[in-house]
């Protein structure tokens, strides 16, 4: 079982590069963002309480986190392995998915960090809210807070994972397809 972590900023890509992996690789995708999104447009609990985080540019706790990655690891039998987008995103989370996936047969065999230059993410983002109209991608405030707590919570999860062994930086900035080049040559070392 193929189990990576696709990780950045919002922004970098993840969602857009995880459809082109999943494809090739024949993997089942889980982003946290889509559960939550789906859970707030269906007024769920998870989702009420979501969306009071999500609204002001921070992260859902870590126990929503975690309960969402093992509900939906849950739902699925036999995978060929998982890309995980958005999770984990503390040091915590990343100590308990090893357990979790432990319990359905598997680790995390490598991360993939997409490396984006801040001035693009946001105009990544600024042009995601007109064409997804997600209220976390209109305001570049909120945007900049997002990155901010990105680069002062979750982006100590890389030296969780380069201490392992399992940590690949990739650059971002760029064209799609080149980007998701240099993923496969990645995923290729690790498959």
């Amino acid at each position: 079982m193929l189990n990576i972590i696709l990780f950045g900023p919002p922004g970098a890509g993840k969602g857009t590069q995880s459809k082109k992996i999943i494809e090739k690789f024949n993997l089942t995708h889980i982003s946290t963002g889509d559960v939550l999104r789906k859970n707030i447009e269906e007024g769920t609990l998870l989702g009420i309480e979501a969306k009071k985080l999500i609204d002001d540019g921070n992260y859902v706790t870590d126990e929503m986190a975690i309960e969402i990655i093992h509900n939906e690891l849950s739902m699925h039998h036999n995978p060929n392995g998982f890309i995980f987008d958005g999770f984990p995103r503390t040091t915590f989370q990343a100590e308990k998915f090893s357990q979790i996936l432990s319990i359905h047969g598997g680790d995390v065999n490598l991360m993939i960090s997409i490396e984006v230059e801040e001035s693009l993410l946001i105009e990544r983002l600024i042009n995601r809210s007109k064409e997804s109209g997600r209220p976390d991608d209109r305001q570049e405030d909120i945007i900049k807070k997002r990155i901010e707590i990105y680069h002062n919570r979750t982006s100590c999860i890389k030296e969780f994972y380069k201490s392992q062994g399992k940590f690949e930086s990739i650059n971002g900035n760029g064209e799609i397809d080149i980007i998701f080049d240099k993923i496969c040559l990645v995923i290729a070392k690790y498959n």
